[in-house]
């Protein structure tokens, strides 16, 4: 298996998000709910910590369930929201 493969792309299966953790999934349920989001206000709606909410948004982008972008309004911090 090569670094950039995953091992749900090797057993031919996608991730889904009951696959997840309770922290991606409440990340998850938040940006449903609320829309486009940085990541302070997924840790404020959520009431998750910081660096929960990092690693639950990480597990998230590499499952291809959310995506992210700069912020327009303050270019250190990403938007993220639900791909389509």
């Amino acid at each position: 298996m090569s670094a950039t493969e995953h091992d749900s792309d090797v057993e031919g299966e996608q991730t889904t998000i009951t696959d997840l953790s309770p922290s991606a999934k409440l990340v998850y349920k938040v940006l449903e709910y609320e829309g486009e989001l940085t990541q302070e206000e997924i840790a404020t709606e959520s009431r998750l910590c910081a660096r929960t909410v990092r690693y639950a948004l990480g597990k998230l982008e590499d499952s291809d369930l959310i995506a992210s972008r700069v912020c327009l309004d303050d270019a250190r911090q990403s938007n993220y929201w639900i791909r389509d």
